[in-house]
């Protein structure tokens, strides 16, 4: 017959596995969180107004949170929480719909000429237009153009945004999610750089998000607000219209209440198409 000592002993005992597991799994997930958004843009302005990209941009971050666990830990017996969505205004609930994930071996086929061509990207809080400069990125206006007219961009999140240092909305992964950060989903394909001598991101750029030279995709961001950064990603084309809808977005700020994760407003890009002229 077991005691009530060996009782108590054994209830503590439990206890502590519980919250060894608990402590185990939130290490795993922000490691997890950290590498998928280290393999996106990754870009974490230095205290003297630089910049690092790579995957190690998080480093710093992931041991502070290692540190703050490990004092948690004693007395740490509650479920994790998960950061609540507050209404933005001017922004509705996304269209209903789901990406349809396609991929592809290869870059595709170059089927745009030089000059213009127009996206309109149909959000949940507002549309934006972009004049995308194939003369200068035919490359990045042939893939985006090919995309949105697969519908590969509908219904898919704008997963990440900053609000210190840089000033940028990053959209196009198929995979993003509240509980997936995002950052790793492209089509399957790559393509190589173009038009970064002398690049600049001025407020109202367009440009590819990458995890490295050559490794563009389907992610993008747009920059709301002058941002300094190394000429690494490709500029393809200028907002004409919604910027507006971008600084109302920024201005409420991330889901996680810091200067770079989910967007407070649900981005959703219900519909994007592309346009010559």
């Amino acid at each position: 017959m077991v005691s009530s000592e060996q009782r108590r002993r054994q209830l503590a005992r439990e206890k502590y596995e519980r919250q060894a597991q608990r402590r185990a799994e939130a290490h795993a997930a922000r490691k997890r969180r950290n590498t998928i958004l280290g393999a996106s843009l990754a870009v974490v302005v230095l205290a003297g107004g630089g910049a690092l990209v790579g995957t190690g941009a998080f480093d710093s971050k992931d041991k502070q949170d290692d540190r703050s666990a490990a004092q948690a830990a004693p007395t740490a017996d509650a479920e994790p929480t998960t950061p609540t969505r507050k209404p933005v205004e001017g922004c509705a609930d996304p269209a209903p719909g789901a990406p349809n994930g396609k991929q592809w071996q290869a870059e595709p086929a170059m089927t745009v000429s030089g000059g213009t061509y127009t996206a309109t990207l149909d959000t949940n809080c507002g549309k934006v237009t972009i004049a995308l400069d194939a003369a200068k990125a035919p490359h990045a206006v042939n893939s985006f153009a090919f995309l949105s007219g697969e519908q590969y961009f509908d219904h898919t999140k704008c997963h990440r945004l900053t609000t210190g240092g840089i000033y940028v909305l990053q959209c196009g992964d198929p995979t993003a999610s509240t509980t997936n950060p995002g950052g790793t989903g492209g089509p399957g394909y790559k393509f190589a750089d173009e038009n970064l001598t002398g690049a600049t991101y001025p407020a109202g750029t367009v440009a590819m998000a990458n995890s490295g030279p050559g490794t563009n995709g389907s992610q993008f961001f747009l920059v709301y607000k002058d941002t300094k950064l190394d000429p690494n990603y490709i500029p393809f084309g200028k907002i004409t219209g919604g910027l507006d809808v971008l600084q109302k977005i920024a201005a409420a700020g991330t889901l996680e209440g810091g200067t770079d994760g989910h967007p407070m407003a649900d981005v959703t890009l219900n519909a994007v198409t592309t346009a010559k002229g």
